[in-house]
């Protein structure tokens, strides 16, 4: 199904794998339970920055190998860090997790299992669509750490599940399964286990066969709205609409209307 990507290690701590359009992601630190620590988030920062820069990547798919999606930060590995105060990184800096910096520009399906705690929920809300395992247990842990949630889980939490059933969790560090997961809206689709890696790279693929600058058009515009207003959105409909409409792509999606077929999109 895939094949390893030239140029970026896939045997250490984060693997990347290339299928057509698709970049897939995984975590592999399968004997510490994918506990994130330095390598692996400067890993990750690799993979997204790839999937951000190519353009024959049109999506990406998170996921993890091993038993456990992730059991967290290795916080004996990254507590000295976060202890410190770190420099503010540029505002066009590409950041996994859209802190700080910008978000990927092109969109993210994440796959998880096994254990989901902590920054994997961050990574959840920082993604775009979610598919979890049926046995997958979630937990917000950091309260019951003496700390708080450190990428994100503080706001994205509340906007994308609603305040209550955010701070149901963010509040108690109860663990939570994945059909409370679906009923919240955390998670998008609960498939049986080993299933989850599969589901998530078809709706990849589903989106990497549209058009990709229609696509990162309508994230990029999905996302001023969220953090600038409708107004802000608005405003940028019409530049946007004028760019897509001169483009070898949208002349393709008018030809295969036409002719009745399914349009071949070439990111052009």
């Amino acid at each position: 199904m895939t094949t390893p990507l030239a140029g970026v290690s896939g045997t250490e701590t984060i693997t990347v794998e290339r299928d057509g359009h698709v970049l897939l992601i995984g975590l592999n630190r399968v004997e510490k339970r994918n506990a994130l620590n330095p390598e692996m988030t400067a890993g990750l920062l690799r993979a997204y920055t790839l999937l951000d820069e190519d353009d024959s990547l049109r999506a990406g798919v998170l996921f993890a190998h091993g038993p456990v999606f992730t059991s967290g930060i290795d916080l004996p590995a990254m507590a000295g860090d976060m202890a410190r105060e770190r420099p503010a990184p540029a505002a066009d800096a590409l950041s996994p997790l859209g802190l700080g910096g910008r978000p990927c520009r092109k969109p993210v399906v994440i796959a998880v299992h096994g254990r989901c705690y902590t920054v994997g929920i961050e990574y959840i809300l920082a993604a775009d669509i979610a598919v979890a395992a049926e046995d997958t247990v979630f937990a917000q842990l950091e309260i019951a750490r003496g700390i708080f949630p450190l990428a994100g889980a503080s706001w994205r939490f509340p906007e994308r599940c609603g305040w209550g059933n955010a701070m149901r969790y963010l509040l108690t560090a109860d663990e939570f399964n994945a059909a409370e997961a679906l009923r919240i809206g955390l998670v998008q689709e609960v498939v049986p286990l080993g299933q989850q890696l599969e589901r998530a790279l078809a709706i990849a693929q589903r989106i990497a066969s549209r058009a990709p600058l229609g696509v990162q058009a309508t994230l990029a515009n999905a996302r001023t709205a969220l953090h600038q207003g409708e107004a802000a959105a608005y405003a940028e409909v019409g530049p946007t609409r004028v760019r897509l409409f001169a483009t070898a792509d949208a002349r393709e999606g008018v030809q295969a209307m036409v002719e009745r077929r399914e349009p071949s999109f070439t990111g052009r």
